[in-house]
């Protein structure tokens, strides 16, 4: 009887220690995948024997097979993410708008403005010269153009951050179809006594990847099933997969559950960064820009319809622009065909330029809120400037936390392969041990079938 039991003892610990050195091999293999959780083999002593009396051990059994995973750091990681790739991604759009504008720089609305209001200043000196009538025209031109661009910039990009928000809702809801699908499987398999270590990895990284994207809670429910909320709606569990879509109205753009009645709170997250540029900061900046540029206009039309041409006869009630329409600043077509109709004279006598040297001078008066034009466009420049510098910050300050998290994790759940080997030479001598008492029992039973 006893010598039956050494049999049954060793066996049961070849089967065990060959299992762990599987698991171990495993372990090594994926050491540079950067998805994959440590697996650690937790033994226990297999359910005793009581006999005459007496207790008797039955060696060893594997009592689970545990993926070294800390839920807390990945709570952490999931906040991060949703921080760090809602400022990175405002600020790459942010500095594609300071782009746009091209400030500072000769071809920046700042310099185009002043020298438009120089050419009056100049013509203003010889007001009845052809040159310098043309480089009033040209100068308006430029910044006309200039203003022009930057609003079908500004309006091309929207509509490029539309396009992208689109694409990142079905990023969303094919990784939701994912979750849906690990959760089911992990659950049928969990119920069968089919290991799931390898399925929770990939859900994890599904979830890792979904944070990228949107602001999610995650929690886990009594069967181990990840239970993701979006902005408050309910995404996907082990029974249900949401499906989002994109919607615009009054020229903003948000995420709203199919068929749902209310849109979804996004805080964080690339759909929230985009939501954001297209829907606030964009439509701002090109208010700021229309402010000023309509009070240009204004401006320089009330000056200049008071002043009288050069031709022959003389008019007079004439604007020099016929106005800011749809992003589009445009210059009265009929100075463009004849330079002399540039009314400049204040009493229609030659030579006289003080209209264009009241024009000038409107680059000094404070049209708009108790500023210039220039003041007032410098401080739209350095509020685009000051966004794009705060979002840097912050996608900075986001990065250095997730790389600590990182390294935390990293240290949890990270493969060390020299650790693996020592487990790798540990078992394996302890196999061969169990292969050891296999035999001094066959030898033991040997000479008893000899005694015979």
């Amino acid at each position: 009887m006893a010598l039956t039991k050494i049999f049954d003892i060793s066996s049961r610990s070849l089967a065990v220690y060959r299992r762990a050195l599987e698991v171990t091999s495993h372990n090594i293999v994926n050491s540079a995948n950067p998805n994959y959780s440590r697996q650690r083999i937790m033994f226990s002593t297999e359910t005793s024997n009581l006999t005459a009396g007496f207790v008797w051990g039955n060696g060893v059994k594997i009592a689970d097979v545990s993926r070294m995973r800390d839920r807390l750091v990945d709570a952490h990681m999931i906040g991060t993410n949703q921080k760090f790739s809602d400022s990175n991604r405002q600020s790459q759009l942010v500095s594609d708008v300071e782009k746009i504008f091209s400030e500072p720089s000769d071809l920046g609305i700042s310099n185009l403005m002043t020298t438009f209001f120089t050419s009056f200043n100049e013509l203003a000196v010889t007001p009845n010269s052809s040159p310098l009538r043309t480089n009033v025209l040209n100068a308006a031109n430029n910044l006309s153009a200039k203003v022009t661009s930057i609003n079908q910039s500004l309006n091309a990009l929207k509509v490029d951050i539309k396009q992208e928000f689109q694409q990142k809702v079905n990023s969303v809801n094919t990784i939701l179809d994912q979750i849906h699908q690990i959760n089911y499987e992990q659950f049928s398999n969990a119920y069968n006594g089919v290991p799931v270590n390898d399925l929770l990895d990939q859900r994890d990284a599904l979830v890792d990847q979904l944070s990228n994207l949107v602001n999610i809670n995650v929690v886990y429910d009594e069967t181990n099933s990840a239970v993701i909320s979006i902005g408050g709606a309910l995404a996907v569990d082990r029974m249900h997969s949401s499906e989002f879509v994109a919607e615009e109205v009054n020229g903003k753009i948000n995420l709203k559950v199919k068929d749902g009645s209310y849109p979804i709170v996004l805080t964080g997250g690339e759909l929230n960064a985009l939501s954001q540029v297209y829907s606030k900061k964009i439509p701002d900046y090109q208010k700021k820009l229309d402010a000023v540029i309509n009070k240009l206009v204004e401006a320089v039309n009330g000056e200049h319809v008071n002043g009288y041409t050069i031709t022959d006869p003389q008019e007079t009630g004439l604007n020099f622009f016929d106005g800011y329409v749809n992003g589009q600043l445009i210059i009265n077509s009929e100075l463009i065909d004849d330079p002399n109709k540039i009314a400049i004279s204040e009493d229609g006598s030659e030579g006289n330029g003080e209209i264009a040297l009241r024009i000038a001078q409107l680059t000094d008066s404070k049209l708009l809120n108790g500023n210039t034009l220039q003041e007032s466009y410098s401080s739209m420049i350095n509020g685009l400037g000051n966004d794009g510098m705060l979002q840097n910050n912050y996608t900075q300050a986001n990065q250095m936390v997730l790389d600590e998290l990182g390294q935390l994790r990293a240290s949890q759940s990270g493969v060390s392969v020299d650790e693996e080997m020592t487990n790798v030479l540990k078992f394996q001598r302890t196999y061969e041990a169990s292969a050891k008492l296999i035999t001094i029992a066959d030898d033991m039973l040997q000479t008893i079938l000899n005694m015979v």
